[in-house]
């Protein structure tokens, strides 16, 4: 039996201790919000936070999970990202969102406020096969904004940098 917190709530997994957490996750915790994507860990459609930080659950044995604090999408709950996910329309197949969207909320727990740097450095090898990484960091920024709107000024329009052209997105 292994033990540890998933999304606020103490559980225990039967499964055998190398199982990999992903499929714990899945299958017996019902949690489908998480997915497979690659199984190597090179894709990010797996990502869960353990700790607040984000790995790849995909090769992470349950075992060593034990007495941690894993969050999935579905713990994520009301996170301005998925507001900001929705607003600049990021989904178009939906298969990697769910670890776009843990990543990029680990890199904003760590970094309230990314350069586009940043972000690529942070979202490095979550991959989207439907290309939609111009939306995916328009939307890390707007998350920041809105983040700000709670307690200080608002940073205004953010100018994103594509490999090909830069886009201006105002708020």
């Amino acid at each position: 039996m292994t033990k540890f917190t998933l999304n606020g709530k103490a559980v225990e997994s039967s499964h055998a201790p190398d199982t990999p957490l992903l499929w714990v996750i899945r299958d017996e915790f019902n949690l489908t919000g998480t997915k497979f994507g690659c199984g190597i860990a090179q894709c990010g459609a797996c990502t869960v936070h353990q700790d607040g930080v984000a790995i790849r659950s995909c090769i992470t044995p349950v075992e060593s999970v034990e007495g941690a604090t894993i969050t999935t999408i579905e713990g994520l709950g009301d996170h301005v990202l998925k507001e900001a996910w929705v607003e600049e329309q990021v989904p178009q197949c939906g298969w990697c969102q769910s670890g776009q969207i843990m990543s990029a909320a680990a890199l904003l727990s760590e970094d309230p406020h990314p350069s586009d740097e940043t972000i690529t450095e942070a979202m490095d090898g979550n991959l989207c096969r439907c290309m939609a990484y111009v939306r995916i960091r328009r939307a890390i920024h707007t998350a920041a904004r809105m983040s700000q709107k709670d307690g200080a000024v608002s940073a205004g329009p953010v100018s994103v940098t594509t490999d090909t052209a830069e886009v201006d997105h105002g708020v």
